[in-house]
């Protein structure tokens, strides 16, 4: 006699696994789309290689606030989230975790966070605190404002200020100049995000850009790349001008080509595939710079 199978979504799982989904670690590409600019600011903000230390802060940082992002956000949209089939099963929604085991285990990598920021200077010390009010107010922008991928987009760029704060102990315009930048790169690929669940937030009353900018939708997004892109252009030539930095973003405008491509249509499986793959276009940019940086013209 054998056996039925099981289901997978409905066998027990442990306390670290579902710790583990609640903070998307089999999905790294939601982190590097914050690492990405934040060590491009870090490389210029310096001139080159910013050190082991401030490469470890900023990279170990980027993960544990992402991940206590995710904890926050799924609190705050678990009422919203059971409505959706691709996020009805995380495990806030699901009840597999409680609200308070969740906004716990935020607390604690938010506070590790913390304490790799403690070890830079008292300036970007300081930046943490608006860094993780605009974490925290996220998640529930998208009940009140028209463009909540606007406010993720000063949450997904400020590392790029705390890096210039952590290697010079202020922060010039450009850094704020790159903020903006790199707002735009979020608005291009977190509308890419939000065409995937269009029709489900319409049916709950969530607030999206992909909502807001209706039939626009696919020529904003190209108009936000093209934003992002050149904004980092200016600001990484006054820096190191040359072929390498010409050919990175050579690459990354290929990328946003591509992109069209697969958002045109506005299919849930291009729209989600173009947002997934993002993160190559952050990486472009970065390993554009630090090369340049590395071999000069």
């Amino acid at each position: 006699m054998t056996s039925t199978p099981i289901d997978p979504a409905l066998a027990p799982r442990s306390r670290l696994s579902l710790y583990l989904d609640l903070i998307r670690w089999n999905r790294p590409a939601g982190w590097l789309l914050l690492l990405w600019p934040s060590l491009s600011a870090l490389w210029m903000a310096k001139g080159g290689f910013p050190g082991v230390h401030l490469l470890i802060v900023f990279t170990l940082g980027t993960i544990l606030m992402r991940s206590a992002g995710c904890c926050v956000n799924d609190v705050a949209d678990r009422e919203f989230d059971r409505h959706v089939k691709r996020t009805a099963n995380r495990p806030v929604t699901s009840g597999l975790i409680s609200v308070k085991e969740a906004l716990g285990l935020g607390a604690v990598l938010a506070a590790l966070a913390f304490c790799l920021v403690l070890t830079t200077n008292a300036q970007t010390i300081a930046w943490a605190f608006p860094a993780l009010a605009v974490t925290l107010i996220y998640p529930y922008a998208k009940r009140f404002v028209s463009m909540p991928q606007a406010v993720l987009g000063v949450a997904f760029s400020f590392g790029i200020p705390m890096a210039y704060s952590a290697v010079q102990a202020h922060i010039p315009l450009e850094g704020w100049v790159l903020l903006l930048g790199n707002l735009f790169w979020v608005l291009a690929y977190d509308t890419e995000y939000a065409m995937v669940d269009r029709d489900d937030d319409l049916r709950i009353g969530m607030k999206t850009s992909a909502i807001t900018l209706g039939r626009f939708d696919v020529a904003a997004i190209m108009g936000f790349y093209l934003a992002y892109l050149g904004i980092w252009l200016v600001v990484s030539w006054r820096h190191v001008p040359g072929a390498i930095l010409l050919t990175a973003f050579a690459v990354a405008l290929a990328q946003v080509v591509w992109h069209y491509t697969l958002i045109k249509n506005r299919t849930r499986e291009g729209c989600f595939k173009a947002f997934r793959l993002n993160h190559w276009l952050g990486f472009t940019l970065f390993a554009g710079i630090a090369l340049a940086y590395s071999w000069p013209n």
